[in-house]
């Protein structure tokens, strides 16, 4: 029997994890569940289905990709009797945050007594001024992160599930009322949601990084690439999305009727400029 099976939130995570001198098994759950359509039963046929096809319509990923990135390592955690204990590596922000609930949720499903669930979540550091994650920090301070891991209990865990099933309803109203800090195992999850119900529609029909968006093209003229390293500033200051370019371009794709571009350079046409001033 393998001791422990490490369940990582990033490649970037588990390049630094492999420097480490912890032992078990390593698996690394590639997802995105804060984006595209949800399904509550995680690890269902029709959870898998609905989101191999929004990767499939959305980022030109196929199934066999799919399955190896993100269906693989779920089924690993499918029989608990192989391991003695299951490690959750995530970091604060909304991206993570709800990939640790889906994580959660069918670890609750395939719930074993002699099971030891922990969980290791990032954030703040002390003489840190800003939110860390888990590739600011070294492999020797992956091993002290490992040694101040929380215990999760299976009533943690079905909390946590409480939470995903509230976030795939996805009601603004509902968010608004549930209290998410009901467990303090999971520190950051109610600031990562209250950063969530920024991207419901504003009074102009757009969200918050929809609107950031407009507004950064407007401010300047600035190619794709420049757009990007932009929001990615604005979103490391003053929000916990944790997106990367890939969510971020997709946003682009969907605004297009709101600019054009010319040569490498991109400009609100007069329906861009006509919503920001809403």
């Amino acid at each position: 029997m393998n001791n422990s099976i490490h369940v990582l939130n990033g490649d970037s995570t588990a390049q630094i994890f492999n420097h480490t001198t912890l032992s078990g098994e390593v698996v690394v759950f590639n997802e995105m569940l804060c984006e595209g359509l949800l399904k509550e039963d995680v690890g269902s046929d029709s959870f898998f289905k609905s989101r191999y096809e929004f990767f499939e319509k959305e980022f030109q990923i196929d199934k066999l990709t799919y399955f190896d990135k993100s269906i693989k390592p779920l089924i690993r955690l499918e029989d608990g009797s192989s391991y003695k204990e299951v490690v959750l590596w995530f970091e604060y922000d909304l991206f993570c945050q709800i990939n640790m609930l889906a994580v959660c949720t069918y670890l609750l499903k395939n719930y074993r007594k002699d099971n030891n669930y922990f969980l290791v979540c990032v954030g703040n550091k002390k003489e840190e001024s800003t939110l860390q994650t888990l590739s600011h920090y070294s492999s020797d301070e992956f091993t002290e992160l490992y040694q101040h891991k929380v215990k999760l209990t299976k009533n943690d865990l079905l909390f946590a599930q409480e939470c995903w099933k509230v976030f795939v309803r996805n009601n603004k109203e509902e968010i608004k009322k549930f209290n998410f800090k009901i467990s303090h195992k999971f520190s950051y999850l109610q600031k990562a949601i209250h950063q969530h119900l920024e991207r419901f529609p504003k009074n102009n029909g757009l969200n918050q990084i929809e609107n950031k968006i407009l507004n950064i093209i407007n401010s300047g003229n600035f190619t794709l690439s420049q757009l990007i390293k932009k929001l990615i500033n604005w979103q490391w200051n003053e929000t916990v999305y944790g997106f990367g370019d890939v969510q971020y371009i997709r946003y682009f794709k969907n605004l297009n009727k709101y600019f054009e571009i010319k040569g490498t350079k991109y400009y609100l046409n007069e329906k861009g400029k006509s919503v920001i001033t809403k």
